[in-house]
Parts: structure tokens; C-alpha cells; sequence
């Protein structure tokens, strides 16, 4: 089984990943990019992660089994343990998120509620919290029915009606009544323990189960798509609208590989496409907020003057220097260190930055169900960008796959380009600026006789990964998903089954199958492997795209969840989880292959 057989709970503010134990082993307080206080997802092989702590575990006396579900269309998890004395304990975990005083209550805080089922449950507690990434253990202090875990730079309490000396000494107890532990900020809970888990319980299945019923969701995989919808909504910081590419750091790409980098930060490609893939099923609340982000940092740009290269990715309030640096205390994911904090591709130039920016920001000006004032100002905000893509279409780029030591003339940086200038085209006829649209069409269409006389290999007849190149990548699937090329294109046909033939592993892709700064891949990007789903099922191969579709949704864990990649021939998932754009992926073809519900009963 998968070590990232792990489900996730959140409430656009704090998430935690819970495993097969029910277990917490990974959580950072207090929001998404912090220092992980359950860290042990990362402390090392079991004995050593045992050792060093990290986790908050519900240890059941002679367990036999753990079976868990979410409670249907919500965040809120279920773990049910039997012991071997045919006992029973239900842990239902889940972080508060619900409508409270005209405000989304979302406090940084997990509430995990205990509740005998069956027989007398014993258990030992153990919550073992570390801080400034693994190296600390905290320092204590107690109240009567509280604890305080003490860091340098933050302090944590977890408030409980059950004996906070046996949580404290580890002592094993029998459950023979409800009890809840409230985990977060240090702040006292004013009100009853029990009653105020059970409310916030029953106001955050509700609250879910209401936005659940707002999607529009497709006939088929109805289950999978929901699943990745909350998922996608979970990675939302609310407070800002940032949406981050994971929620871990470090989780490497295949077994014994360097490539392991932090995600917990806004990736403006990764979130245009989140947003999108929210946008098909209908909900709009994620699409406004992170419109707001985008806005902002367009405000920033233009401050700016825009004399430097806008950053590919920010950080979850916009921050915009992330520098890379390691945590030595923990030694890894299953030991495969370094443990990395920050990411240095935040001063790499990505040039598919200013098309996912205006393609983000562009989507205000048709959707009717967006009141947004000042259209004016943003237009002229992206139309900055816009001349920023004119300059830097053809130029040298690290691309969208963020190769540290080579740059080229990515085909996709250079299209996200000519996107951007054509949206500004499209957006200046709604706005009735006709020589706007005219200025921006011209642009659109110099770009695009460039793009096509110089990634476009008559030689193989296919377009090619980079300006005057010979070698294939996956992003050439998405020219039609961008308006590029049509889909009966005889050229993008034909790149379609190239990538296929080159790329394929199995079920899945690789990214590109040429050396890059650290060797050859040796797993497959879930991604790929969507976008390639779409592709065949936009050239006419429908029933070829849903076999392949069904076989990729066999390679989610146990929770309906993926990582960033997956051994193609194993299936076992590896990388940064859960991963945006695996889910994005499965929503897209999901929503593309679907029957429609009319024809469907």
C-alpha cells in the first residue's frame, strides 16, 4: 500500500493529512505554508519518525483494524478501530468551517471527537507536536482541561474533557463516553467540550454538504469529481484567495530522486487552472477570491512598473521571496531528504506567467454572474501585462516544467503569450474598444505566425517542445484546450499521437523524455496523463479517452486522492499531495467525457 494512502481535512485556513492509523501526520499551524507542527509525514522511516514524534494518535489497545470514510460530500472524516476484544472506537476528525454571524467561521483549529461504539476501548493519547521544522519538542504548561504546547515563535493548546494528565503522561484509559480534543491556537474554549464538538460537527457537515449541492456536476463519476472539487477547495486559503499547488513540501518525485520541492505556495499557472476547473462545475466563490489575489498582484506589478519579470509563483499573502533552504532536523519522506522550506523557482523566468494571469483576469469580463466595478482600471492593469507577453513571447524561458540550469523557447510559454494578447482582443469587443481589439488582435496574430513557423517541425509533422527543436512534451496537448489550433488540425492530430507513442507509459505520461538537470524521469506526471484524455476524446478517439480515463481513476489512493506523480508501472503515488493539478486533471476530462444528463435516464 502507498505510504501517501492519506486523506485530508481543512477549512481553507489550517488542512491536516491523516493516515491508515488515523493518525495526523502532517498539519501546519497557523496556515498552509507554516512551520509543521505534525511533521512526522516527514521524519524519516517508521522507527525513526516514531522516535522524533510530529503526530497526534489515537493508539487503540490490541487493534485489529481501521476502516475510514468521509461522511458523504464533506471534509469531515470517520475512522472506525476495532481492538481484538471486539471493542469499537469512532474518531471523527474534522477542522470547523461554517456560516456563523454573516461570516464563514474557519479558525485556524482540528477537532477530533471520540465516541465508544462498541465494548470498553482503550486507548493512549499521543500528542506530540514539534516545532521550527522538527527541531523542537515544546514546552508545556497546563490548565485543567487544557494544554499548552510552548515554541519560540508560536504556541499551541489543545482543549479536551478528557484527563488532560493522562494526554500529558500517555496513560492508556478507557473510552466509556464521548470526549473531544480541540487542537489550534492558543485561545480558551468558552463554552461545554462535548456540545460544542457536536455543533461544530453538525454545522460543518452542513456546511459542506450545502456547497456540494451548489456544483454542477457531471452524470458520471459523480463520487471522483466531488471528491477532487472539495479537494480543490481545500487548498484555497480563503483569507486571500491564494490557491496552493499542495499542501506539503519535500515529498519526492520518485523513490531515491532530489526532485523534491515545496508546493505550498500559489503557483499563478496551477491556480488559473484550478479556477477553471471550479468554474465548470458552477461555483464561483474560489474563481471571485482568487480574481482578488490576481488583482492585487497585477496592483503590484504595475506599482512595480513592471521593470523586472513577473514571478511564476507567490506566496499565500503574496510574498513574493521564497528562498530555498533546508531543514536538516527532519530527515524526510521515508529518509529520501533534503527537507526543503521556500522554492527557488520564484526567480526563475516563466514566461506563461502573463497569458495565466490575463486568462485569469480576463474571465470577469464575460461571466454575468460576477459583479465586479472598476473593469476599466483592470482592463488597463492587463493590457500591461499584455505588452509584457508581446516582448517576452520568444524569448528564452525555464518553461513550464521549471528546469533549474537550461532555458529555451518553451512552445508553451510562448502560446500562453499569444493567449494573453488574444483574450485582450476578445475582452476589448466586449468592452466595445474597437481599437483596442484591433491593436490586440494584430498582436495575436504577428505571435502566432511565429509560433507556428518555428514550433512546428515539418519534418515530423508535429509541434515541437521548443522554438527550432525536434523533442515532444505534454504540454503540446492543451494547444487545442487553449484556442491555439482547432481539434481537427491535421498538425495537432498528428502531435497528439506523437506525444502518445513517446510519452506514454502504460496508463500515464511523462512530463518529456529527454535528460533534464537531473537525469531522466522515472515516473509519470498525473497530469499528463488528463491532458492526454482530453486530447484523444477532442480528436475524435471518445471511447479510447474514456477507457483511459477510467484506468488513470484506478490509480487514486483510498480516499479518491492523487499526488503529483505516480510509478507508471506500480501505480504507487509519489510526489507533493494532494496535488491541484491531479485533480484539476480529473475534473476537466470528467466534465469533457461525461454523458449529458439528459441523455443519461
Amino acid at each position: 500500500m502507498s505510504s501517501l494512502d492519506l486523506a485530508v481535512i481543512g477549512n481553507c485556513t489550517i488542512a491536516a493529512l491523516i493516515d491508515r492509523r488515523a493518525r495526523i501526520v502532517w498539519s501546519c499551524f497557523p496556515r498552509f505554508d507554516a512551520d509543521p507542527v505534525f511533521c512526522r509525514l516527514l521524519a524519516g522511516e517508521e522507527a525513526q519518525a516514531e522516535a522524533m514524534g510530529g503526530d497526534f494518535t489515537v493508539e487503540l489497545d490490541g487493534m485489529v483494524s481501521c476502516t475510514q470514510s468521509y461522511v458523504e460530500n464533506t471534509a469531515v472524516l470517520v475512522s472506525v478501530m476495532q481492538d481484538e476484544r471486539g471493542g469499537a472506537l469512532e474518531i471523527t476528525d474534522f477542522a470547523p468551517r461554517f456560516n456563523h454571524y454573516d461570516r464563514t467561521f474557519r479558525p485556524p483549529q482540528i477537532v477530533r471527537r471520540l465516541r465508544p461504539l462498541r465494548g470498553r476501548p482503550r486507548v493512549r493519547i499521543r500528542l506530540r507536536p514539534r516545532f521550527d521544522w522538527g527541531a523542537r519538542a515544546p514546552d508545556h504548561t497546563r490548565g485543567s482541561n487544557h494544554l499548552r504546547f510552548v515554541g519560540p515563535h508560536q504556541t499551541l493548546r489543545v482543549t479536551t474533557d478528557a484527563s488532560v494528565s493522562y494526554v500529558m503522561e500517555g496513560t492508556p484509559f478507557v473510552v466509556d463516553r464521548p470526549i473531544s480534543f480541540f487542537f489550534g491556537e492558543d485561545e480558551p474554549l468558552r463554552s461545554e467540550t462535548d456540545a460544542t464538538a457536536r455543533q461544530f460537527l453538525e454545522n460543518t457537515v452542513g456546511y459542506w454538504q450545502d456547497w456540494v449541492r451548489s456544483l454542477s456536476v457531471p452524470f458520471d463519476w459523480q463520487e471522483a469529481v466531488i471528491r477532487a472539487a472539495i479537494t480543490l477547495k481545500l487548498c484555497n486559503y480563503e483569507e486571500t484567495g491564494a490557491i496552493v499547488a499542495a499542501l506539503t513540501t519535500s515529498v519526492p518525485e520518485a523513490p531515491g530522486t532530489p526532485r523534491n520541492w515545496d508546493y505550498r505556495y500559489c503557483w499563478l499557472r496551477d491556480a488559473y487552472f484550478v479556477i477553471q476547473a471550479l468554474n465548470r462545475l458552477g461555483t464561483t466563490r474560489t474563481m471571485e477570491d482568487y480574481l482578488a489575489y490576481i488583482a492585487n498582484i497585477v496592483d503590484d506589478a504595475e506599482a512595480a512598473g513592471l521593470s523586472e519579470d513577473l514571478p511564476p509563483l507567490f506566496g499565500i499573502t503574496r510574498q513574493a521571496d521564497l528562498e530555498e533552504r533546508f531543514a536538516p532536523a527532519l530527515p524526510g519522506y521515508r529518509g529520501m531528504g533534503p527537507v526543503r522550506v521556500g522554492n527557488a523557482a520564484y526567480t526563475q523566468v516563466q514566461n506563461d506567467v502573463y497569458g495565466a494571469v490575463v486568462l485569469a483576469g480576463a474571465h470577469v469580463f464575460f461571466d454575468k454572474r460576477l459583479i465586479r466595478p472598476g473593469l476599466a482600471a483592470l482592463f488597463d492593469h492587463l493590457e500591461r501585462l499584455g505588452r509584457r507577453a508581446a516582448k517576452v513571447f520568444d524569448q528564452p524561458d525555464a518553461g513550464p516544467w521549471e528546469l533549474r540550469t537550461k532555458a529555451s523557447v518553451h512552445t508553451f510559454s510562448a502560446v500562453m503569450c499569444w493567449a494573453a494578447c488574444d483574450r485582450l482582443a476578445r475582452v476589448a469587443a466586449v468592452m466595445g474598444r474597437e481599437d483596442r481589439r484591433e491593436v490586440w488582435q494584430a498582436e495575436a496574430d504577428r505571435q502566432r505566425a511565429v509560433i507556428e513557423a518555428r514550433a512546428f517541425n515539418p519534418a515530423l509533422g508535429t509541434f515541437v517542445s521548443t522554438f527550432d527543436g525536434a523533442d515532444l512534451d505534454a504540454t503540446l496537448l492543451l494547444l487545442q484546450e487553449l484556442n491555439f489550433v482547432e481539434a481537427r488540425d491535421r498538425r495537432f492530430v498528428a502531435t497528439v499521437e506523437a506525444v502518445g507513442q513517446k510519452l506514454a507509459r502504460g496508463d500515464l505520461l511523462l512530463r518529456y523524455d529527454v535528460e533534464d538537470d537531473f537525469g531522466h524521469m522515472s515516473t509519470a506526471f498525473m497530469i499528463c496523463g488528463f491532458w492526454y484524455v482530453d486530447a484523444l476524446a477532442a480528436i475524435g478517439r471518445r471511447e479510447e479517452a474514456k477507457a483511459q480515463f477510467e484506468r488513470i481513476l484506478e490509480k487514486r489512493n483510498s480516499f479518491g486522492l492523487f499526488s503529483e506523480d505516480a510509478d507508471y508501472e506500480t501505480g504507487e503515488l509519489w510526489g507533493n499531495f494532494p496535488q491541484t493539478y491531479s485533480m484539476v486533471g480529473l475534473i476537466n476530462a470528467a466534465v469533457r467525457l461525461t454523458r449529458s444528463w439528459e441523455d443519461a435516464y
